[in-house]
């Protein structure tokens, strides 16, 4: 009910006296300011207070935990005084309400403008779907288990203690009612802490590096003396605490629920048809397997087996013959009929040798070692390279002839001197 000034996109208001600022948000939704944000910032030479007003004033009337939660910060949390600061107003989101009370009449300026690229929102998003899809092979890696000690200590200190002290805790019941506690208190102090960050860092650097470093230490150390996890319950249940995660960045990744949602139903089907997919591959590689017709592949004998095989496929060939010969199906008449010595094949039907004792003693004669043949072909080629050598002798006498020719040629009158 009170008089608040409407902020709009560019304004830049001057004033002095205290005054509340309210923006309302446009609610009609376009996909390019999925990562836009809304900076204001208030200047001035002077301190003021800078106090936020929340429109659910009563946390009973809250109907989630985390409207509950966030009603409870802000009772706590106490008006900050400075003389510079700074708010992100997420596109999309809830309309948003301050008030400005300076300590003295001393004018005061609010910029209002839109960052059309917020690289936190884009880093939050990527960060979460990189998360999600790695989550399995991240909680195996024993570097990501100690970064990830480091940072638990780090940021949630109670949470990493009674982790660590969780096998001296006797009932389970007391153990994760104590951990909602420390989660409760941890993420205050993380509120706390993100509104005081630039404060602390300029007036409190030291101790700030000083808790740094010591709880660092001190938490890869504990980690290092537990050890990765071994146990797969332990790596699922760190699994499913990345993928959480992971939904919480890409959430709080984007300025429109709606494409947080769907990004969320998407990540989650990819998980879910991965098997199915797979399945699907493996008989699609066995089908391509199956009707892929076999690449013929050569094999080069050696002399041996050329020979080894010739005479085994010889000998299976003539045994087909004969079994087909005697096969009551063979028209023997009509053979015996064409043959010239029909003797002869009958012999051979009945098992004797297809090659006569005299046939063989010719062709070893006629092919065999000291046979014709052989000496015809060293014959051949002795001839050949002897009537190679005499050619060859009469060029090189033509060549000395020639020498002596042309020694003898420039001293004619030699013997006659002598």
């Amino acid at each position: 009910g009170k008089n608040c000034s409407l902020l709009q996109e560019m304004d830049v208001i001057q004033k002095q006296d205290e005054n509340c600022y309210c923006y309302v948000q446009n609610r009609t939704i376009h996909l390019q300011y999925l990562w836009s944000t809304l900076q204001i910032k208030v200047s001035s030479r002077e301190k003021f207070r800078f106090e936020p007003i929340s429109e659910k004033n009563n946390c009973r009337n809250s109907e989630t935990v985390f409207e509950f939660a966030a009603c409870a910060v802000q009772i706590l949390w106490k008006p900050e005084t400075c003389t510079e600061t700074s708010l992100s107003i997420k596109q999309y989101g809830e309309d948003v309400c301050f008030k400005i009370q300076p300590f003295k009449m001393e004018p005061y300026i609010v910029r209002m403008k839109r960052e059309m690229l917020d690289g936190k929102l884009l880093f939050l998003f990527v960060a979460g779907i990189f998360l999600f899809h790695f989550a399995n092979s991240l909680s195996r890696s024993a570097k990501f288990f100690y970064l990830s000690g480091i940072i638990l200590g780090v940021l949630a200190l109670l949470v990493f203690v009674l982790l660590t002290l969780k096998r001296f805790i006797p009932r389970h019941s007391t153990f994760w009612i104590l951990m909602s506690g420390s989660w409760m208190i941890s993420l205050y102090l993380i509120y706390c802490f993100k509104e005081n960050v630039q404060w602390l860092w300029s007036e409190h650097k030291n101790y700030l590096l000083g808790y740094f470093l010591a709880v660092g230490i001190t938490s890869f150390a504990i980690c290092y003396q537990h050890g990765p996890l071994t146990t797969e319950l332990s790596i699922n249940l760190l699994t499913w605490m990345l993928q959480l995660t992971a939904f919480v960045l890409i959430y709080f990744g984007v300025t429109i629920p709606q494409v947080a949602y769907a990004v969320i139903a998407v990540s989650l089907c990819s998980k879910g048809l991965c098997y199915p997919l797979g399945a699907a591959c493996h008989i699609a590689r066995k089908m391509k397997h199956h009707f892929k017709s076999k690449k013929l592949v050569f094999k080069y004998l050696t002399e041996d087996e050329y020979r080894e095989q010739g005479e085994s496929e010889t000998i299976r060939a003539l045994e087909e013959l004969r079994s087909f010969c005697r096969s009551p199906d063979f028209p023997s008449w009509i053979a015996v009929s064409k043959l010239q010595a029909p003797h002869r094949f009958a012999a051979f039907v009945l098992g004797s040798p297809h090659v006569s004792p005299a046939e063989t003693k010719a062709h070893d004669e006629q092919y065999g070692i000291g046979s014709s043949f052989l000496e015809e072909q060293l014959f051949e080629t002795r001839a050949q390279s002897e009537q190679d050598e005499p050619a060859n002798s009469v060029h090189e006498e033509d060549e000395e002839n020639a020498n002596e020719m042309h020694t003898q040629v420039p001293f004619p009158y030699a013997t006659e001197l002598l």
